[in-house]
């Protein structure tokens, strides 16, 4: 009999779930409602109906600034309240998670005031626009966990079934001792010099700009498949449009409609290049852009071990190659897996063997696994410490980058 493999959450669940129907309620609210507010909606919106959960999410409330705009949203996306402030919405006695989508800059105030309510949280990545505020949600997680809440941020890319199996296939020694991690996150959104000035593109907003927006996915996942963290990088970053028309009226997705007349200063970096050294002493390479022509979504990881080689591309992101070195040379070379099979991670739930799975899957994996820890008390992860671990790489590439690419080491004590 094929053996099942398990993702983190499925380790420590018990087998069988009451059905749904009888289920306690997990009321969700949600505080943002754009890009990422749609992918979450969908997420908690399909988790309960494909998964045996513990709990049933309800979308009790969704929160934006825009009444119009926010009723509209709540409507398309199943919700069945709006709120135009989050103080209210985290005051509601029908929500007990608060769900985080807005811009970097208001992160730490909600997430360590939903906390401090007693509700648990979801919030995007990258998990704050610094380390201070980073470690504040960080501490209030700490201090939330003793009452038993849960606190999660939301690297998605995690949730792909290949990356989960990836991980495993590391964990069980497939690769023996790494060696080399390189990754890289392409884009193109922002390549016309005449694409306007979103908040993406702000620092006071963002944060930083494809650092924060891409390069997190791609440091959190080199320490989630390596099992080790980053200790020092050494990096540049360029701004190459320094100036961009502003945008008239709100953005759609991650672009805008630009402003016929008045310019705007970008205040982020359009692109940022790193090499990194792991804690055993394996090397990795890191690249992030928006301005990489023809490429849309292109994040792409490829590990090297002494015994063998895993490589793994989004935009196909049902498959990894996977090299085995201890093959015969003969008959030894990268083959294809196709990770759609029910014993891969979270499969058991979905088609047939050969139906592939897309983006907005990684979303609803994300919604099972919260929903899984909340009921069986086990740690959350990604933690707040996995999301300020990540901060603090980010502050060190930035920090090398403005010291003329002069290593810098990345102060941390966590632990994967």
């Amino acid at each position: 009999m094929a053996h099942r493999e398990e993702t983190e959450q499925e380790a420590a669940a018990p087998p069988t779930y009451r059905p749904m129907a009888s289920a306690p309620t997990l009321g969700v609210g949600m505080v943002g409602y754009a890009f990422m507010g749609a992918a979450h909606s969908q997420g908690w919106r399909t988790a309960g109906h494909v998964f045996e959960l513990p709990m049933r999410p309800a979308l009790a409330a969704i929160c934006g600034r825009d009444r119009t705009a926010v009723e509209a949203a709540a409507d398309r996306h199943g919700w069945a309240a709006a709120e135009t402030d989050w103080r209210a919405l985290i005051a509601r006695d029908d929500v007990q998670l608060v769900d985080i989508c807005t811009p970097g800059d208001s992160h730490a105030e909600i997430a360590i005031a939903a906390l401090e309510a007693g509700k648990h949280v979801l919030c995007e990545k990258p998990l704050a626009n610094t380390v201070a505020e980073a470690e504040a949600m960080t501490e209030a997680a700490a201090r939330a966990a003793a009452r038993g809440q849960v606190a999660v941020v939301g690297f998605n890319y995690r949730k792909v079934p290949a990356i989960t199996y990836a991980r495993k296939l590391i964990e069980q020694g497939r690769l023996g001792p790494l060696r080399h991690v390189r990754a890289t996150y392409l884009q193109d959104w922002l390549v016309d010099p005449g694409s306007p000035l979103t908040w993406r593109l702000e620092r006071e907003h963002a944060g930083s700009g494809a650092l924060g927006d891409l390069g997190a996915h791609i440091v959190d996942l080199a320490q989630f498949l390596a099992g080790e963290l980053l200790v020092g990088v050494s990096a540049v970053t360029e701004t190459f449009v320094r100036e961009r028309p502003l945008q008239s009226g709100s953005s759609n997705g991650l672009a805008g409609v630009a402003d016929s007349g008045a310019r705007g200063a970008v205040t982020v970096d359009d692109a940022a290049l790193f090499t990194g050294r792991l804690a055993s002493g394996a090397v990795a390479s890191f690249e992030a852009t928006r301005m990489a022509a023809g490429r849309k979504n292109a994040l792409r990881l490829e590990i090297n071990g002494e015994l063998g080689s895993l490589a793994f591309d989004l935009e196909r992101l049902n498959e990894l190659s996977f090299h085995d070195h201890t093959e015969p040379a003969t008959t030894a070379g990268f083959r294809r897996i196709l990770v759609t099979e029910p014993e891969h991670p979270y499969l058991e739930a979905w088609w047939p063997p050969g139906h592939a799975l897309g983006y907005e899957h990684t979303f609803i994996h994300q919604a099972r696994d919260v929903v899984r820890t909340i009921a069986d008390k086990t740690a959350p992860t990604p933690s707040f410490a996995d999301g300020l671990q990540v901060q603090r790489v980010l502050a060190a590439v930035e920090e090398s980058a403005a010291k003329n690419s002069v290593h810098t080491p990345v102060h941390s004590t966590a632990q994967l």
